[in-house]
């Protein structure tokens, strides 16, 4: 692919992230599918440009969504996870065993999400009080049934990779070389 193709194809991903980011802020339950969403796309610029063009979307939606979005939470969820998980998955799963695989995917992902929980704390005030229900820990609940959603996450984005390389890879690859 030219250079004009790559930066066309990382412009129009950028866009499109950027405003499902955007969109996070008018859609109540955006806040945890639009970053989700939006994290999937760059599987496609890993696909199809490399996981280094891939960092520079990622850096650049997250960006863009802190300047723009209204939801900052959502902001988080993508910068924290959701926008590099899915070019992380793409090194991590180059590794041969798929026990070692999955144990880095879920420190990932537990690792990432203990991180959101006090950066959503400290820096979005979000009050502490507010987790705990009937003397209940929320966050520890919260935290396990994440990773079930997580494999099915993980298990999604897989999926999809496949279905995107059988059905639209060819011919995104046919648009951008002009044939």
């Amino acid at each position: 692919m030219n250079q004009s193709g790559k930066v066309a194809l990382g412009g129009i991903i950028t866009a499109v992230c950027t405003v499902l980011m955007f969109l996070t802020g008018l859609i109540p339950i955006g806040t945890y599918a639009l970053p989700a969403i939006a994290g999937v796309l760059l599987m496609v610029i890993v696909i199809e440009l490399g996981s280094k063009w891939a960092w520079m979307v990622f850096l650049a939606v997250s960006l863009l969504s802190a300047l723009l979005a209204a939801d900052k939470e959502a902001v988080l969820l993508f910068i924290i996870f959701f926008g590099y998980y899915p070019i992380l998955k793409y090194h991590i799963e180059h590794i041969h065993s798929r026990i070692t695989q999955m144990i880095i995917k879920l420190a990932v992902f537990n690792v990432s999400m203990i991180a959101a929980f006090f950066i959503a704390i400290k820096l979005l005030s979000v009050p502490e009080d507010s987790f705990v229900l009937f003397g209940v820990s929320l966050p520890w609940i919260f935290l396990l049934v994440g990773n079930l959603v997580f494999f099915m996450y993980d298990y999604s984005l897989t999926g999809l990779v496949s279905m995107y390389i059988s059905r639209l890879h060819n011919t995104l690859k046919k648009i951008l070389h002009l044939r």
